[in-house]
């Protein structure tokens, strides 16, 4: 049954986010940054590539090693940390470290998205140089600058590197090859950000929000610190550190109630109700974005908050406006995307430009209609009463005259009028009075490939179909004509399960399409029954937090198929093979 789940049941294969790919994490040499209360710590993994670039900090023998004249250590320290490796508060003189650890080793293989560290490591890595180095400061600097080995304002290093202020991420791994400014937000470490614009994370922005505009609803996604919401509601968060996980179902309930009120929505030119679809605490990184279930008590500064509001609408809208009310002196631009089944459009709200516009230019919209099925070919006949009682009066009237004439006599002239009346008769009423009746030389025959290709995609495609409401009656019951029996509720159950994303706390993917691949194997199962094997693609895609991702699963089955009061329901399903397409796999 698990195959009506298709291939968001597979864990794994639905990301959340777009994904920005980005190399510096594999850089010769990687650079971790934490920036604390009165320390800075740098923990750099030198490749040998750039050991020359790093010369002046290593030990003795192996300084001589790279063909250098001795130097005493102390001299080359100074040089590698007002020359070589530079850091600097307020644009002050350079600071001086303390070398914390030195040590010889093989390299990290992280993530190629988002920079961790793998759990299984390689064993043939190549050797790096571990170097951690500490920074002590007294007061908080407004700024600091990073400045790594360069020649001529060249780089003379591969530097790949991220930094961390008071354990916040405030870039994404990213190069570094030449001096960098940032400014520090002591009071909240979430608007710390460096000067280069492209060195910003990809989730800046403490406050998003997302459109959706499909045939049958429109969905509102807001994603939001409630650190952030502070500034319009109390959500006695003041002086708090944490937001324990005891806590979170009340700080949800009045961020509901706040939003439910704030940035009202028109849907073809009449402001519509939002009704909350969920809300939860969820973690954001560059590979996806999932939902914190279960709840653990989290950082004030880093919590954040999914919120979906869904509108009804009776048909795919013309014209979707939402008016942005929530502006404050941290947030004065908002970045936004309007979604439909032709992509995301991104655009950015500020106070002097607030509402946001979908308009529907669709040339061809996809509108989701439940497909109509043949009726299966009834093993009956209809006989025609009165042209058949013609018929038998005609032969019956012929053969008692043959009998009382004699052969070679002339009939009389009455009897021929009385027959060719019975045959105008016959002819006449033969489209009328029928009575259908069970053909007694008759069975019911194999359906053609086409026939039963035809049957079986409506069938499957009525069942996805189903689940474009929300309501569970309403889903139950257009089941229930394509499905019989005990198999209704499993397909059910199991559909609806399997449809909800991963992580998502209750997203549910949309079906676009269901392609019926290749028939083989065509047979009988007793008097009604068709069984055959059956090979499809499910086609489908995910729209959330600003972006549409589409997803294909490949169904090896077989299908049976049985009359039921009139009309073709599947009975049995036996998966044989399943899998997941790439995106530009469709046979």
């Amino acid at each position: 049954m698990a195959l009506l789940g298709w291939v968001f049941a597979c864990p794994g294969i639905v990301r959340a986010d777009a994904i920005i790919v980005t190399k510096a994490m594999t850089a010769s040499t990687i650079a971790e940054i934490f920036i604390d209360e009165n320390v800075i710590r740098v923990e750099l993994e030198i490749g040998l590539r750039d050991i020359e670039a790093f010369r002046n900090v290593l030990p003795d023998d192996l300084y001589e090693r790279l063909d250098h004249t001795p130097k005493r250590f102390v001299e080359r320290l100074v040089r590698f940390f007002t020359e070589d490796w530079v850091i600097r508060l307020d644009a002050g003189d350079p600071l001086w470290g303390r070398i914390e650890e030195m040590e010889g080793g093989r390299r990290i293989k992280r993530d190629e998205i988002t920079g961790k560290a793998l759990p299984v490591q390689p064993k043939d890595a190549e050797t790096v140089v571990r170097l951690i180095i500490s920074y002590a400061f007294e007061s908080q600097p407004a700024t600091v600058s990073f400045t790594p080995p360069s020649s001529d304002g060249f780089a003379r290093a591969n530097i790949g590197f991220v930094v961390y202020h008071r354990m916040l991420p405030v870039t994404d791994f990213r190069y570094l090859g030449t001096e960098e400014h940032l400014d520090l937000d002591w009071e909240d470490p979430w608007y710390s950000c460096f000067r280069n614009r492209n060195l910003r994370r990809q989730f800046d922005s403490p406050l998003s929000a997302f459109l959706y505009v499909e045939p049958f609803e429109v969905r509102k996604e807001i994603v939001v610190r409630p650190k952030d919401l502070q500034y319009w509601v109390d959500l006695g968060l003041d002086g708090k550190e944490v937001i324990p996980a005891a806590d979170q179902d009340a700080l949800k309930k009045r961020v509901t109630e706040f939003l439910l009120k704030r940035c009202p929505v028109e849907i073809d030119g009449v402001r519509t109700e939002p009704i909350l679809d969920r809300i939860h605490f969820i973690r954001r990184t560059l590979r996806q974005t999932r939902v914190i279930d279960p709840p653990e008590d989290l950082d004030v500064m880093s919590a954040t908050l999914g919120v979906i509001f869904v509108y009804r609408t009776p048909k795919l809208p013309n014209r979707v406006e939402m008016e942005w009310d929530l502006f404050s002196p941290r947030i004065d631009a908002l970045p936004t995307a309007a979604t439909d089944e032709a992509g995301s459009l991104p655009s950015t709200l500020t106070p002097e430009d607030p509402v946001l516009v979908w308009q529907n230019f669709l040339t061809n919209p996809t509108i989701p209609v439940v497909r109509r099925v043949a009726k299966p070919m009834e093993a009956h006949i209809n006989v025609p009463m009165i042209s058949g009682g013609c018929a038998l009066a005609t032969i019956a009237l012929i053969t008692a005259g043959i009998r009382r004439k004699g052969p070679g006599r002339i009939l009389s002239r009455r009897f021929i009028l009385a027959n060719v009346l019975l045959v105008f008769l016959a002819v006449t009423f033969f489209p009328y009075a029928r009575l259908s009746v069970m053909n007694p030389f008759g069975a019911r025959l194999l359906m053609t490939q086409a026939d039963a290709s035809a049957v079986l995609g409506a069938l499957l495609h009525n069942i996805y179909r189903a689940f474009d409401s929300r309501e569970e009656a309403v889903i139950y019951d257009r089941l229930a004509e394509s499905i019989s029996g005990d198999l209704l509720t499993d397909v059910y159950l199991q559909t609806l399960r399997s449809m909800e994303l991963e992580g998502q706390g209750g997203a549910r993917a949309k079906v676009d399409d269901v392609e019926i691949l290749e028939l083989v194997d065509g047979r009988i199962n007793g008097d009604d029954a068709q069984e055959f094997r059956c090979r499809w693609n499910v086609c489908g895609s995910v729209g959330h937090w600003g972006h549409v991702h589409r997803r294909a699963n490949q169904y090896d089955a077989t299908l049976e198929i049985t009359p039921v009061n009139g009309a073709w329901k599947i009975t049995k399903i036996d998966l044989l093979d399943e899998k997941r397409l790439d995106s530009n796999t469709r046979s």
